[in-house]
C-alpha cells in the first residue's frame, strides 16, 4: 500500500509540473504576439508618418505615355492633398480616376519608395471622328459645310463617347478629326466597330457618316451620296461595290448625281436629279 501511495504521489507532481510548463508556455506566447502586434502597429505607423516617403509636391508624380496631354495636367487631376505619404494612396483608385475624367485609354499607377513618388503610365485615346448634331435632328439634306450643325463628342475606334468640351480642355491645339459622323446613338456603339474598321480600309474617301435615320445609312463620299440601307453584314460588299464604280464620273457628270443607292450591292443604282432626267428625256 505505502509504494502505490508513493507513486501515485509522485504522478500528481509531475503532472502539476507539467500543467505548470504549459501555462508559462502559453504566457510567453502570449506575451510574444502583443509584442508582435504591438512593433507591426508601430512599425506602420513610423512607416507612413516616416517624412522621408511623403509626397510634398507633383514633382514627384512622373508621367510616361503621354503625347497631347500635359504631365501638369495630368497630375492636377489627381486627388492628392500634398504632402502626403505615399503608402496612404490607392494606386488602382488614381489609375480609375484619370481613365474617368480624361481622354485616357488605360493608366497603370506604381508606388515608388526609394525615393519616394509615384510612376503613372498611360495610353491616350486617339479620336478617329468628329460627331455633329443640329439643333433640330432634323433629317434635313447636309450641306458640305455641315452648316447649323456644331460639335458635341468625338469618338474613338472603339466607340467610345469623348464629349467635345471636355476633350478640348485637355487638347485645346489639337485639330478635330476629318471624318464626320451625324446622327450616331449609344447603341451603335458595337456597330460603329465594324462600321469604322469597313469604312477606313475604303479606297474611296469617306468624309460624312449620316446616321440620323436607322433604316437608311448614308456616306458623303467623293462620288456623291450613297444609300446603304440599314447597317449590316454586307456593308462591306456595298463599299468594295462602290470601289468598283470609281470611274462612274468619267460617264455621269458628278452634279448630275442624286445618289448612289447600294441597299442592294447586288443590283447597284444611280439615281440621277430632276434636271438631268429632264435633260435626257428632251435629247431623247
Amino acid at each position: 500500500m505505502a509504494d502505490i501511495s508513493s507513486i501515485s504521489s509522485e504522478e500528481l507532481t509531475d503532472r502539476r509540473r507539467h500543467l505548470r510548463r504549459q501555462r508559462r508556455s502559453r504566457l510567453l506566447q502570449k506575451s510574444w504576439q502583443v509584442i508582435a502586434m504591438t512593433g507591426i502597429t508601430v512599425g506602420v505607423v513610423w512607416l507612413v508618418s516616416k517624412p522621408d516617403w511623403m509626397l510634398r509636391d507633383p514633382s514627384q508624380v512622373v508621367i510616361e505615355g503621354n503625347k497631347s496631354l500635359s504631365p501638369d495636367m495630368i497630375r492636377a487631376m489627381l486627388p492628392i492633398n500634398y504632402p502626403q505619404s505615399v503608402l496612404s494612396l490607392r494606386p488602382d483608385d488614381l489609375a480609375h480616376q484619370l481613365e474617368t475624367e480624361a481622354p485616357i485609354a488605360d493608366a497603370t499607377v506604381t508606388r515608388r519608395m526609394f525615393p519616394p513618388g509615384l510612376l503613372i503610365q498611360i495610353q491616350e485615346r486617339h479620336p478617329i471622328a468628329t460627331v455633329y448634331a443640329s439643333p433640330n435632328q432634323s433629317l434635313s439634306p447636309i450641306n458640305k459645310n455641315l452648316d447649323n450643325f456644331f460639335v458635341v463628342a468625338l469618338l474613338d475606334d472603339q466607340g467610345t463617347w469623348m464629349p467635345y468640351e471636355k476633350f478640348a480642355s485637355f487638347n485645346q491645339s489639337q485639330k478635330l478629326p476629318k471624318l464626320k459622323v451625324i446622327g450616331i446613338q449609344s447603341q451603335y456603339r458595337l456597330q460603329w466597330v465594324k462600321l469604322y474598321e469597313a469604312v477606313s480600309r475604303s479606297p474611296v474617301k469617306i468624309s460624312t457618316i449620316d446616321w440620323r435615320e436607322p433604316s437608311n445609312l448614308i456616306l458623303h463620299t467623293n462620288l456623291g451620296l450613297v444609300h446603304c440601307g440599314p447597317f449590316g453584314d454586307r456593308f462591306p460588299d456595298q463599299l468594295h461595290v462602290l470601289d468598283r464604280m470609281r470611274k462612274l464620273s468619267d460617264n455621269i457628270d458628278a452634279d448630275e448625281i442624286a445618289y448612289i443607292d447600294l441597299r442592294n450591292p447586288d443590283m447597284p443604282m444611280v439615281e440621277l436629279t430632276s434636271g438631268a432626267v429632264a435633260a435626257q428625256q428632251a435629247e431623247n
